[in-house]
């Protein structure tokens, strides 16, 4: 495993507010209480109940994400962050379109790490093609909104050319990079708690 340096510790102390880190044993409690809490468990299935017991999306369990996080833990974490990204910094973002968008974000349903998994058309490139094939993926199984259909195809940003259009895919772009940076440096450990289908 990449060992941090003592001065990347500190950037990381710093950007993700995290206290007595130690890479071997820390799990930051932030996606933990939010998997808890009643309230966003309760906006989630409001807003995307659907999506979350839909066969297809329950695919998303099959496949790895970051680490031993699944593509399935992953959506709900991005989701969990922006809805607390929202109301943290008083975004008024339309919560049900950033919830939808939030769990839909990487709907591109293969394994990325195998470059003959099939749907995986790019290999080398997937950060910068699976936003438009979870797109494509997502308007053939739900009914999307034009601000759901761009959190999915600019939660890559800088990656994807054009920068989110709406508040909503800020949010989610920035919440994916948060969720991101816990589950790839391990931070982030064990699986979800709840069972939001």
């Amino acid at each position: 495993m990449y060992r941090l340096e003592e001065e990347d510790k500190k950037a990381i102390f710093k950007v993700l507010d995290i206290k007595h880190y130690d890479e071997d044993t820390f799990d930051p409690h932030v996606l933990d209480e939010m998997e808890a809490d009643e309230e966003y468990k309760r906006i989630l299935c409001m807003h995307a109940g659907d999506i979350l017991s839909s066969e297809h999306f329950q695919r998303l369990k099959d496949f790895i994400q970051h680490g031993n996080v699944t593509v399935y833990e992953h959506c709900l974490h991005v989701a969990l962050c922006a809805i607390k990204l929202n109301r943290a910094l008083y975004a008024n973002g339309r919560e049900r379109e950033l919830v939808r968008g939030a769990i839909l974000h990487d709907y591109f349903l293969y394994d990325w790490h195998k470059a003959d998994a099939p749907g995986n058309i790019h290999p080398k490139l997937h950060g910068f093609y699976h936003p438009g094939i979870a797109l494509k993926n997502a308007t053939r199984d739900f009914a999307l909104s034009e601000r759901e259909k761009d959190i999915i195809r600019k939660h890559m940003w800088p990656l994807t050319v054009n920068p989110p259009r709406c508040r909503e895919a800020w949010l989610v772009c920035l919440a994916d990079k948060y969720a991101s940076t816990l589950e790839t440096l391990k931070l982030k450990k064990g699986k979800i708690k709840v069972n939001y289908a």
